[in-house]
């Protein structure tokens, strides 16, 4: 079963050692100090942020991370996306990983894209739509959106995340049910 809840402080060492992992590294490109971690995920865990850092679990362990956010809240990401495709308003986005490598390549990533997806039509009742650009050199992360029901929807630059990923990228969308 995949659960979540909010990112608190005490996980910090063990967000820490997911992107200290190969596999997120390469994509993520993030500073790994208890510093650089703090600095970075600290103010959405106390709510200082208006996104989300959701610690996903799976039959109550952890193995991965999904940042939920708003583009109205970053309007430079919005614009930067808008160039490629539409983005309303209150469209939101997500950030994730899978940071136990043993939980990778199981099936995992799309249950959790689809569980958090569900629920944030909930979570956030006027967003119209979930938009999630990810590198087209990351071939993992959009199959697994793909197998999590998002559709492609537009493809060209953005900057990334990671200066190894290229500025290449796909843009992927799911709508609002019903």
């Amino acid at each position: 079963m995949i659960t979540w809840r909010r990112l608190a402080e005490a996980d910090f060492p063990l967000v820490r050692r997911w992107l200290e992992q190969p596999h997120i590294a390469r994509w993520w490109n993030h500073e790994t100090s208890p510093e650089a971690v703090a600095r970075d995920f600290g103010p959405v865990a106390r709510g200082e942020e208006p996104s989300e850092d959701l610690l996903v679990l799976l039959d109550g362990r952890p193995f991965g991370l999904v940042q939920p956010s708003r583009f109205a809240d970053y309007p430079d990401y919005r614009a930067e996306l808008a160039a490629l495709t539409e983005v309303p308003g209150e469209a939101m986005t997500l950030d994730y990983l899978i940071g136990d490598r043993g939980q990778v390549g199981r099936g995992h990533g799309p249950r959790m894209i689809r569980a958090v997806v569900r629920a944030t039509w909930d979570d956030h009742p006027h967003a119209p739509a979930v938009l999630i650009p990810v590198p087209v050199a990351n071939r993992a992360s959009w199959r697994t959106l793909e197998k999590a029901g998002l559709r492609r929807v537009a493809e060209g630059e953005l900057e990334p995340d990671s200066p190894t990923a290229g500025r290449a990228h796909y843009v992927y969308r799911v709508e609002r049910p019903g």
